[in-house]
């Protein structure tokens, strides 16, 4: 009994403070190890399809630095969303997935508790053109298959820098169709959607005439009547694949439309910038003049952009008619068409000096031709855009039909493009300001029953071919050439037309610093003379072999020019030089002549 006793005193004891003399030791618990803390670099980063990227692991924490790496929380991550091995390397899948952003995850192996990520986006490959066939055809409609690597669905090819109506067979191959209305050797390019719009280089398509050579312009520029703001008799510049002339009725609405509607101001109205008489002493809108073979060439110093423009001769009369008379003021744009050779002539803040004109940037534009500006290069217009083609005239409106797009502008722009335009001219940082070439269409459900025949002329072409952002000035002043037959008032009712009427149609691709598309300028293979030493007045061939030039122009003398040769009549001893130009650029050569 005192046995038992004594455990039970014991046994209480122990629960109290412990037995056997053992009191305020020390705790027998395990402290948990320090917490890890891993990150991943680098974070964020974008990675093209197929390609790969190095990922870095820091942990601290615990001296057991090893890590195990996952994909959207997969180890080693998987085909769709792209793999990772042991050490970090990362292959982006070859196909994007639905979403393109995945995410790059390192587990600490020492407590997989902690873990560091980066955000990963992905974007689709830099396509890569290798070859065409049939790499020749004639002028008129073609089909071409294109073959190279990297294209994904969406991809589009072009020709001279418009779009090609294309078909996606594989990663491998293209197919497409166009139309091509003159003779020459011209870029094609492959060009994938977003996200991370690029484009190929560009491979050559020989096309070669049916009548054998560059052959005369079409006789539809003589429909052409010469005179100022003279009726054009239906001709509408440039083919009808152009964008300029592209129907985008049932063109998909761009993501950000909403957000760049609002930018720009869902209020406010449409502003016709041209009509008839004087306001402030000038001419209202952009006049223009069409000339024949009676004008002859004038020779054009420039005064600013001269490194991007087009060099004369250009048939420009003196007394041809300046934006802004008889007052010039503003841009000062002279636009003069040849009826005779098919070739559109546009001069920037232009300023008659005697024989010929000084113009700050000049274009000359190929009116039977697709042709675009090399990328990042200014035209007679700040986004590199023809300006006639564009402008809203009265002979259309009185036709009953404008069947192309029209020009405006907007008083903020980014420094960004889209075709049709090559160059940007940024006055805002902001992500929803408008990138030079952006096109705004009326909606369709836009009631036009209640205006004027002209007026809905003029809308009905803006459901259809929308209107294309040219410039930074007054925000949606409409483009259009001077009439005495328009009527102002009728034309303010445009006024009621607001921003907020507009989609913004899908802009894809949209160029920045870090995307310009990147090709060959033309190769001038050679430029030769029958003879190199004459007497003055006896004529003499130049000639020449050019691949891969959307146009051609030779100076002094000549000026812009089709076919392979030409004849010229020195008087004194000159030299000639051939430019040859694309979308990539331009190369040239040079010829002396002594005049003995």
């Amino acid at each position: 009994m005192r046995r038992i006793l004594l455990y039970l005193i014991c046994g209480a004891t122990l629960w109290q403070s412990g037995c056997a003399g053992v009191t305020g030791g020390p705790s027998n618990s395990v402290n948990p190890p320090p917490s890890a803390g891993v990150s991943v670099s680098p974070n964020p980063v974008t990675v093209r399809a197929g390609a790969s990227q190095a990922f870095t692991a820091t942990v601290t924490g615990t001296s057991n630095r090893s890590v195990t790496w996952q994909v959207n929380g997969v180890t080693g991550g998987s085909a769709t969303t792209g793999t990772i091995n042991a050490g970090g390397m990362f292959v982006a899948p070859t196909v994007l997935p639905s979403t393109n952003m995945v995410t790059v995850s390192a587990v600490s192996t020492a407590d997989p508790s902690a873990s560091g990520d980066s955000a990963v986006t992905l974007w689709n490959p830099v396509p890569v053109l290798s070859g065409l066939a049939p790499n020749s055809v004639s002028t008129g409609n073609f089909s071409i298959t294109l073959t190279g690597s990297g294209f994904v669905s969406g991809a589009y090819a072009s020709l001279a820098g418009t779009p090609l109506s294309t078909t996606f067979v594989s990663s491998t191959q293209l197919t497409a169709s166009g139309s091509a209305l003159s003779a020459g050797a011209f870029a094609v390019v492959v060009t994938n959607p977003n996200p991370g719009s690029s484009a190929s280089g560009a491979v050559d398509l020989q096309v070669t005439s049916n009548s054998g050579g560059g052959g005369p312009p079409p006789s539809a520029c003589s429909a052409m009547t010469p005179g100022q703001n003279a009726s054009l008799g239906g001709f509408v510049p440039f083919p009808p694949d152009n964008l300029w002339n592209a129907d985008i009725s049932s063109a998909p609405v761009d993501p950000n439309s909403a957000a760049i509607i609002n930018f720009i101001g869902p209020t406010i109205g449409l502003h016709p910038d041209f009509g008839s008489g004087l306001y402030n002493n000038s001419i209202i809108g952009i006049p223009y003049l069409v000339v024949n073979s009676s004008q002859g060439p004038v020779d054009i110093n420039f005064t600013a952009y001269g490194d991007e423009s087009d060099p004369g001769p250009m048939p420009v009369p003196t007394n041809a008619p300046i934006e802004g008379d008889p007052n010039p003021s503003g841009d000062q744009h002279v636009l003069v068409l040849d009826n005779n050779n098919c070739w559109l002539y546009e001069l920037y803040d232009a300023q008659p000096n005697g024989s010929g004109w000084n113009a700050g940037s000049a274009a000359v534009w190929d009116l039977t031709a697709d042709e675009q500006r090399p990328y990042t290069w200014t035209s007679a217009d700040a986004a590199g855009l023809s300006i006639f083609a564009g402008l809203v005239r009265y002979d259309e409106v009185a036709a009953g039909a404008i069947n192309h797009a029209l020009r405006f502008t907007l008083a903020s722009s980014q420094a960004a493009f889209t075709p049709p335009a090559s160059h940007w001219a940024a006055n805002s940082s902001s992500a929803d300001a408008a990138p030079m070439g952006m096109r705004m269409r009326l909606k369709a459900s836009f009631d036009i029953s209640g205006f004027s025949a002209a007026n809905q002329v003029i809308l009905t072409a803006l459901k259809k071919y929308g209107m294309i952002m040219a410039d930074n000035g007054s925000s949606m002043y409409l483009t259009g050439a001077p009439n005495d037959n328009w009527n102002n008032d009728d034309l303010h009712n445009l006024g009621s037309v607001t921003a907020a009427d507009f989609d913004v149609i899908e802009m894809n691709p949209i160029y920045t610093a870090a995307n310009i598309p990147q090709g060959a300028a033309p190769t001038i293979a050679s430029f030769t003379a029958n003879t190199q030493s004459v007497s003055a007045g006896t004529p003499v061939t130049l000639s020449w072999t050019v691949t891969g030039a959307s146009y051609l122009i030779v100076s002094p003398e000549v000026g812009a020019t089709r076919g392979a040769s030409v004849v010229i009549t020195p008087t004194q001893s000159t030299t000639y030089t051939l430019y040859a130009t694309n979308a990539f650029g331009r190369t040239t050569a040079t010829i002396n002549i002594t005049v003995q």
